[in-house]
């Protein structure tokens, strides 16, 4: 970075914001994580005025900014917001354009753990992958084997959106019975995941039924391709997951603001149902820190004190005649 014309205080932040985006994607993030960076850098800049410099950034200004920001925005939104100026000046101290990172006296939000959101219903999982696997004569082009890889992925697997989207086909490895999948996580923590047989029956099922529509399937290619053959991407991903839902009739089960993650949520939510602890969750999802994990089997006790509360014999217990104590003599 060469700056030798200008003092740092005249420096514009919106070319300094493309050199620290630069930097980043020399590390090979995920294009969800720079668009992130990039939306979150812009939108509180915006907020501090046009032509902005170093000079205008101070941390009242900031402050100010982040005020305006957060409004009508999630507090995790916020928080995230934070996070990326504050990389963002760390990344401005490192190349000696800046004496100092401000955003500690801009003052940093409080990180809420969002809650998990698990399809709702006991039946729900099993329901949406029996109406899947049955080919649906409405579409144009039924393909249930590669529509049910996916729900399966994230249902017996826990694998994020971006996670699926970056599978080769070569990801599955091990010899039967002892099959896993290695998983590029997110912020570049690679982790294994294994595959029951019934998965990975699934896989094959869904690779054999790829290679009649398009031919051979090389280990290093893409693994989920759309209709055409190209490698799907992230909006037609998503607009998958909507249709499995429409087909099966559970859209109402679905929270909102999670559509692919609450299959996800729901892996994690029966691991701890099952008995799981919070760092063998934290494995198996990819999580950065335990306290993630934590909550699942937090929501989960919650929901076993619920379902007590909600025994039909607990209240019968209640509407007992109650002995009265004897009468002092």
């Amino acid at each position: 970075m060469h700056h030798e014309s200008l003092s740092g205080a005249d420096l514009s932040v919106a070319t300094l914001v493309e050199e620290f985006l630069a930097a980043q994607a020399v590390r090979k993030p995920s294009p969800h994580t720079l668009m992130a960076y990039r939306r979150d850098l812009m939108a509180v800049l915006k907020l501090v005025g046009e032509d902005v410099t170093l000079s205008d950034l101070s941390p009242r200004t900031l402050r100010g900014a982040f005020a305006g920001f957060a409004a009508g925005r999630a507090p995790a939104s916020v928080y995230r917001a934070w996070s990326s100026w504050n990389s963002f000046f760390g990344f401005l101290v490192v190349e000696g354009v800046v004496a100092g990172n401000p955003m500690p006296a801009v003052g940093k939000p409080k990180f809420v753990q969002p809650s998990p959101k698990p399809l709702r219903g006991e039946d729900t999982p099993e329901q949406l992958l029996v109406a899947v696997s049955r080919a649906d004569e409405r579409q144009r082009d039924p393909w249930p084997e590669r529509d049910v890889v996916v729900l399966a992925l994230a249902l017996c697997a826990g694998l994020r959106l971006s996670e699926m989207l970056a599978l080769r086909a070569g990801s599955v490895l091990g010899r039967s019975g002892e099959r896993w999948v290695e998983v590029a996580g997110k912020g570049g923590r690679p982790r294994s995941v294994p595959i029951e047989p019934e998965l990975d029956a699934v896989l094959e099922r869904y690779v054999d039924s790829r290679r009649v529509r398009f031919g051979r399937v090389r280990p290093d290619e893409v693994l989920l391709v759309d209709r055409r053959g190209l490698p799907l991407q992230r909006g037609g991903l998503q607009y998958l997951v909507r249709s499995c839902y429409r087909r099966a009739g559970v859209g109402d089960r679905v929270p909102r603001g999670a559509q692919l993650h609450a299959l996800r949520h729901t892996f994690a939510t029966r691991l701890a149902q099952d008995g799981a602890n919070a760092s063998e969750i934290m494995r198996l999802l990819g999580h950065a820190s335990l306290s993630t994990s934590q909550g699942y089997i937090e929501v989960t006790a919650a929901q076993q004190r619920a379902a007590v509360k909600a025994n039909r014999t607990n209240k019968a217990l209640g509407r007992l005649p109650r002995e009265q104590p004897p009468r002092g003599r």
